[in-house]
This record gives structure tokens, sequence and C-alpha cells, in this order.
């Protein structure tokens, strides 16, 4: 019976429907708001490779917590990551089209966390000329090529969609959730000391999305994240910061009826 009310809850909690992802409304709205009043944050933790993306960040007149968030969202700072869609390293350039585009013409050299963050802020840099600086249109052609998104906006693939809303949660995280009302302050911690947990994983964006969204409701002091984990592989995480906060988190998350071990 105990298996049998966890199966409700889960089915509960991510229902939804692919109009629903990250719990972004207006997309577009919202990365307006961010260019406009929030590039100059610093991000909430110390986050891998800070020289890396401070420098990039300054060399393409991007804001630095944005390629955080671009990086967690791809790759979760992992510089050996590679997909099954041929992209590799911290943001994910694809190989060879994007790599070569961009001047790398080694393999080799998308292992390299600077040259491969660097790349990476180039070509959203590229984007975010080619749409006139609507960063809600350039990320949505970071994930699914500029060839492929109307300046328009008549015909913006769901897929893009979700990506621009799955980008700004952890731009979220980055930030510490500053953009709302008695967020915490920046701390010191490195974020690989950080505590992750897998709590469940789905086949559909939008259900890892719903998910999180719902849980959260029912537990809004849990840091909850959702993260692409391959093709059909979304995984919701519970992030801590030590102990006797996951064991806070914990408790919170039995008392909206998701019990964690």
């Amino acid at each position: 019976m105990r298996h049998l009310g966890l199966m409700l809850l889960w089915a509960t909690l991510s229902a939804g429907t692919a109009h629903a992802v990250g719990g972004i409304t207006d997309p577009d709205a919202t990365w307006k708001a961010y260019l406009a009043t929030g590039t100059d944050a610093e991000p909430r933790y110390r986050f891998p490779y800070a020289s890396c993306f401070k420098a990039a960040a300054a060399a393409h007149g991007l804001p630095e917590t944005l390629l955080l968030a671009v990086a967690r969202g791809e790759s979760d700072f992992v510089a050996t990551a590679r997909s099954k869609a041929n992209a590799h390293g911290v943001m994910q350039i694809l190989w060879p089209a994007t790599a070569q585009h961009l001047g790398i013409h080694r393999l080799s050299e998308l292992y390299d966390p600077c040259t491969n963050i660097d790349a990476g802020a180039r070509y959203l840099r590229e984007l975010l000329d080619r749409f006139d600086g609507n960063l809600y249109l350039a990320l949505a052609a970071y994930n699914y090529g500029p060839e492929r998104i109307d300046a328009n906006r008549t015909n913006i693939p769901p897929g893009a969609r979700w990506y621009s809303s799955y980008i700004y949660r952890h731009l979220d995280y980055v930030l510490g959730d500053r953009n709302k009302a008695g967020a915490a302050p920046p701390v010191r911690t490195l974020y690989s000391e950080l505590g992750h947990s897998t709590l469940v994983e789905f086949a559909e964006p939008y259900r890892a999305a719903a998910f999180v969204e719902r849980l959260q409701s029912r537990a809004p002091d849990v840091q909850l994240d959702w993260f692409r984990k391959g093709v059909g592989k979304f995984q919701v995480v519970m992030t801590y910061e030590d102990r006797q906060q996951f064991d806070s988190y914990a408790l919170l998350l039995a008392r909206a009826g998701f019990p964690v071990r």
C-alpha cells in the first residue's frame, strides 16, 4: 500500500501539459526583465571554472550569471560531458559543425573548460546579435540551431520554448532566487561541495518540470531542480549545503507526502 501511495503521489505531482514547463508564462518578457535589471548580480555560489566564466563574460559582453545558468543546464559543469547528439564539454558545443564554425578544429579542444566556455559565450553572443538582442530567441537557437528559429516568433518549436524556461530555472539557482522577495544573499560555498540527491526520473521534460513545480508548492523552502541527462532522461534533484539542511529538507518533503531516504 505504501508503494501504491507513492505511485499515486508521483502521478499527481507530475501531471501536467507541455505548456507548464518551468512555470514561466511569458519567457520572452522574463528574459527581457533579466537583461534590464539582473545582469550585474553576483552568483550565489562559487562555481567551477569561475575565472573562465568571468573572462568569457567580459570578452563577449554577456552576464556571467547567464553563462553559468547555461553551463549548469547543459552539463552541470562536467568538462567531459558528451551527449548523444554529439555535443561536448561544459557548454555542450556540437561537433563538428558548431565547433568548426567557432574556429575549433580538434575535438579534444572542447574538453578544455576555458576553451569550451569561451566558445559557448561566443556562440551565444553571435545568436544574441542575430536576433536583435532577444535572449529568449537566442537561447532557443542555442538549443535548436539558428536556422530553425523564426525571428518573427511565429513558429518556435515546443522544445526550444521549454529550453528557455529550463535555463531560466538554472539562472534562479545561480542567483539564489534573488529575483524573489526575501531571497538569500551570496555565500562563499563551493558548488562542488553541495549535495545532490536524485528524487525521481522522467522521460519527458514537461513532466519533470510539472513535478518540481507542484512539489515545490507543497514544500517551498526545499531547493529542487531538474536536469536533462540525455535523450528521454530528465532527473528531479534536491540540492543541499550540508547534512543538517538535508535532514531539514527531507522532513519537509516527508510532510508534503514525498519521503526521501
